[in-house]
């Protein structure tokens, strides 16, 4: 295989959610890998430093804030990199939140609507509003961040639908959109050691509750990720769309030596 189609040279990725964990890794991957990376997340200060990171590499980077639940803030974001770089060859739409993990029976209204605002509408429109460009400009390829969440229940709830919706969304965008040359693809990771998933982990009971649970016997790392995402970024995956890469330290296939 001609390992020169892992590159990214001479393109334009945007990823939200990109000032830590996996957003982070990714923009240091994609930018390795010779893509001109536009950061963003809602803190100006966390998004210079990983440009910051990456131009001190010779590459070339780009930091403006935006929260992904406001329409407008989109808009403003997607101006600014058009205007800047005339093109978006990469979405990955990534930025994400949980901020309640109770019971759907003590779900307030805005425990919904904040996480279905961040983890389903707001990636929806961006992933629209960046389609309508992709179309134009002859493709691209569009990367969702779902969770191993949206596969299988647990009490995270709220954010279990948001994701689980995030696959159906990824799915109807790549039937949709491959005619214009657009390839839409999820990733799917576990307890990944992110900010967002402290409470999975952080405890160390907790963490080694989670470890018990997965045939690969540690807890994945940002970088684990950005691996999966280069793939699906580049031309080495060009005639896949519509999927949902699991990255989860086995942990959907059960326990290692488990004979349930």
């Amino acid at each position: 295989m001609d390992c020169s189609r892992f590159s990214l040279d001479g393109k334009v990725a945007l990823i939200t959610g990109g000032s830590r964990g996996i957003g982070k890794a990714c923009a240091l991957a994609f930018a390795d890998a010779g893509a001109k990376v536009v950061v963003s997340s809602r803190k100006q200060a966390d998004l210079d430093a990983v440009a910051e990171e990456i131009k001190a590499k010779n590459g070339t980077a780009r930091a403006i804030a935006c929260h992904v639940a406001k329409l407008e803030d989109q808009k403003k974001l997607v101006d600014q990199v058009m205007k800047e770089f005339g093109r978006i060859d990469i979405l990955f739409n990534n930025a994400g939140t949980n901020p309640y993990p109770g019971t759907l029976l003590d779900a307030e209204e805005w425990a919904w609507d904040t996480t279905m605002n961040v983890n389903l509408k707001g990636q929806f429109f961006l992933g629209q509003m960046v389609a309508r460009i992709m179309k134009e400009k002859g493709g691209g390829n569009i990367i969702n961040t779902a969770s191993v969440a949206g596969l299988r229940a647990s009490g995270l709830s709220i954010y279990c639908v948001t994701k689980a919706g995030l696959i159906m969304l990824t799915q109807c965008m790549a039937r949709e959109w491959g005619q214009y040359g657009i390839r839409v693809n999820a990733i799917a990771p576990g307890v990944i050691e992110t900010r967002l998933s402290e409470a999975l982990w952080k405890d160390p009971a907790v963490g080694a509750a989670a470890i018990s649970r997965m045939p690969l016997d540690f807890l994945g790392q940002p970088d684990d990720v950005a691996g999966a995402l280069l793939y699906l970024a580049s031309d080495a995956s060009r005639y896949v769309t519509g999927i949902t890469v699991v990255i989860d330290g086995g942990s959907m296939v059960g326990t290692a030596g488990s004979l349930e």
